[in-house]
């Protein structure tokens, strides 16, 4: 996706750029009906779009569906920009794009969200683009759930469940080159320096058992076979399998409590 340099037809390395000056006339003239303006408007401001589709490269989506999507969220904001608030066309348009693109991907994703938790989802999502364009930035979770009266819980549960699943070894942090990713802040409860001190010592008291004792553990406990078939295998009576189990289990308890 970063070295494309055509996308859906549009020369991504010709695109033009505009002035914010430039941007807010062509807004006022857009919004007076003038459909060159919007036109121009929209073309002058297309680097936005290349710019955030950048951030959703390696996610399998192609890069011409993602640069029509953003499109869609840049032809919104023109629409919904309030010409009256001191903020840069960038400052808004962006998080709309963002939006726009990040709704296509969730509609389009394999994992499945209740219904209930997804219709939360488009609220939220509603609540927060009309907030959005009432105030020119980012609500707050705290002001969503207060426009919708519910918990905030409730906002924060419903754009997990439809956010998009992030590589365990996606980097979230870097500095001085060093890379930390998702992986590494994540705690092994198994793979722990206990438990490998807990399986050698297994190992090794394991190992002072003699060949028939280790014999009949492997096939009660690695093969799973009941004591009546490890006696038919073995030769001996089941009883004698019991007794040579429970003896050769009591002798690693006493090997690993001498360590």
């Amino acid at each position: 996706m970063l070295g494309k340099v055509e996308i859906c037809g549009v020369n991504t390395a010709k695109l033009p750029v505009l002035k914010n000056e430039e941007t807010m006339e062509l807004l006022r003239q857009a919004r007076s009906g003038d459909s060159a303006a919007r036109d121009r408007l929209i073309r002058g401001n297309l680097r936005l779009v290349l710019s955030v589709i950048q951030k959703f490269g390696g996610k399998g989506d192609s890069a011409d569906d993602l640069f029509q999507v953003g499109c869609i969220g840049l032809m919104k904001a023109i629409d919904h920009f309030d010409l009256s608030m001191d903020v840069r066309f960038s400052t808004y348009g962006v998080p709309m794009i963002i939006g726009e693109i990040r709704r296509y991907i969730r509609d389009n994703s394999p994992l499945r969200v209740s219904r209930s938790l997804r219709d939360t989802a488009y609220k939220v999502l509603q609540t927060r683009e009309r907030l959005m364009a009432d105030s020119q930035r980012e609500p707050t979770v705290d002001e969503i759930a207060a426009a919708l009266t519910i918990p905030r819980t409730d906002v924060v549960m419903a754009m997990d469940a439809i956010s998009d699943p992030v590589s365990l070894y996606e980097p979230v942090y870097t500095d001085g080159g060093d890379t930390v990713c998702g992986m590494d802040q994540i705690g092994d409860t198994k793979n722990t320096d206990e438990s490998w001190l807990e399986q050698i010592a297994l190992e090794e008291a394991v190992s002072r058992l003699g060949e028939r004792e280790k014999h009949i553990l492997s096939m009660r406990y690695y093969d799973g076979k009941t004591q009546m078939q490890v006696a038919e295998e073995v030769g001996i009576s089941q009883a004698q399998v019991s007794r040579l189990e429970k003896n050769a289990i009591s002798q690693i308890k006493k090997n690993i409590a001498a360590q």
